[in-house]
């Protein structure tokens, strides 16, 4: 039987949100619309990245840039993380201040890192972020702290490669409304290409299928309701989930989570 235990909790720090893990669960392919940064605390998983194959182990730290593709599987048995996700304003803005003048194209370099200082910094972030006493200057200098060791050792300022501009056209469309029916072939006439061209076209610039794409989506999509105090049933069916179950089974292959708890924990 499964080992599933992932748990959502309060983060009392403006744009991040954090999660933590116990679980042998494998991962779907799936993306975050923010940064994400965690620490394997125990175990080790191995995951197909936007950025290569990797392995994790105890003490490495996690990272994946917004919209990047990937994975995940244990090795051996279960495994453990901590993880703080970072919305892109509160990204940008860091590094804004820290001198980058495009904070905008910044992305971390590598998806796993051997740096013990920057899991000590990521760990004590995690914990002030979600401890409800803590000192709110202490929350702010440990996730500035993370930024400032991320953005001096483990991040380049180079603009991301579009695709062409009829796939372009098919992702914003996607984007713009993931709860929306439409057919390959409906997105394939709308910009003018074949079944076999978007479909291989999506799959070069996004790393996955128009349908596994959508299902990202959705769940984003439902997770922005979910922290607009959205009820869980009206969001399922806004998001264009069939109904709530139906979204809970495609937040739990995402995130390890259900939607209830993410939900507990913006309450």
């Amino acid at each position: 039987m499964a080992t599933v235990r992932v748990q959502v909790r309060r983060s009392f720090v403006a744009g991040v949100s954090a999660t933590a893990a116990w679980t042998d669960l494998s991962f779907d392919r799936h993306s975050h619309d923010g940064f994400g940064i965690g620490v394997i605390g125990r175990g080790g998983q191995r995951s197909a990245s936007g950025r290569g194959p990797v392995e994790a182990l105890a003490g490495d730290v996690i990272t994946v840039n917004p919209g990047e593709v990937h994975d995940g599987a244990p090795i051996d048995g279960p495994r453990g993380w901590r993880m703080l996700y970072l919305t892109p304003g509160l990204f940008s803005t860091a590094a804004h201040e820290a001198g980058i003048a495009r904070g905008d194209l910044v992305a971390i370099t590598r998806p796993v890192i051997q740096d013990t200082p920057l899991a000590s910094a990521v760990a004590r972030a995690y914990h002030a972020a979600t401890q409800a006493n803590a000192d709110s200057w202490a929350r702010e200098e440990a996730v500035l702290t993370v930024f400032a060791h991320l953005l001096a050792r483990h991040t380049t300022g180079q603009p991301i490669r579009q695709p062409p501009p009829a796939v372009r056209r098919v992702l914003e469309c996607l984007q713009d409304d993931p709860a929306s029916e439409h057919s390959l072939s409906d997105l394939a006439a709308l910009v003018g290409l074949s079944r076999f061209q978007l479909l291989r076209g999506v799959r070069r610039a996004t790393g996955q299928s128009p349908h596994s794409l959508r299902q990202t989506l959705r769940v984003q999509r439902a997770q922005a309701l979910i922290r607009a105090a959205t009820p869980l049933a009206e969001a399922a069916v806004a998001a264009g989930f069939a109904d709530q179950s139906h979204m809970t089974r495609a937040f739990v292959r995402v995130t390890g989570a259900t939607p209830g708890a993410w939900a507990a924990a913006l309450a």
